[in-house]
């Protein structure tokens, strides 16, 4: 993280960091040894952590075709929703298995966010059934930008674990401005806050809302 952060400084530039394996202490101080937290952390473009995330919703899925999957043998959930104020807008952040819970992306809008990250590992089997069209509605709900980026390829020799890839861009309208696909590469595209206040003009659902 210290590396990360330097990196962050020296180009600029703010650096979403994540998810990976955070050390969990108990309450008396003492390292877990048993589980950690699956973590995503915000860098500002002075080096300085602007927030910190402990993914909610743990993935423990027989999945279709491939692995037994029991995230929560090793990690523990974290509990709060997390929203940082930045130069670009309020950014709320998310992990992979996160984005099929739209609760906690209501929460998040209700919190402010104009942009909302999702860095994931999605399979191959539930990606290219589901993570365009989540990561759409996410965006369609929620009127906000959708930044995703997302692991690709095996992680095993065995190929028991593969991932989806496409790391994604999703305007406030729910239209993908920038797709990877599959392999090693960069996505790039405009985020214009002025798009998403013309979508939350044309369509006021924060206003209509009533539960």
């Amino acid at each position: 993280m210290t590396r990360l952060g330097a990196l962050a400084a020296e180009l600029g530039v703010h650096v979403l960091v994540g998810s990976f394996a955070e050390q969990r202490l108990l309450p008396l101080g003492e390292v877990d040894r048993q589980h950690v937290h699956n973590t995503s952390v915000l860098f500002g473009p002075d080096g300085q952590r602007i927030a910190l995330y402990r993914k909610i919703h743990l993935f423990d899925v027989e999945v279709p075709n491939g692995p037994s999957i029991r995230e929560s043998d090793t990690v523990t959930p974290g509990a709060d929703v997390v929203v940082a104020e930045t130069a670009l807008g309020r950014i709320g952040l998310s992990i992979c298995y996160d984005l099929r819970f739209p609760g906690l992306y209501q929460r998040l809008m209700d919190a402010g966010a104009d942009v909302i990250t999702v860095p994931a590992a999605f399979t191959l089997t539930t990606g290219k059934d589901h993570w365009h069209a989540l990561l759409r509605a996410r965006a369609i709900e929620t009127q906000t930008w959708v930044l995703a980026p997302a692991q690709w390829g095996r992680h095993d020799e065995k190929g028991l674990r593969e991932s989806y890839g496409h790391s994604l861009v999703v305007d406030p309208w729910g239209t993908v401005v920038a797709d990877r696909g599959h392999g090693v590469g960069l996505v790039l595209a405009e985020i214009d806050p002025a798009r998403t206040a013309e979508v939350r003009r044309a369509i006021p659902v924060r206003d209509h809302r009533r539960c």
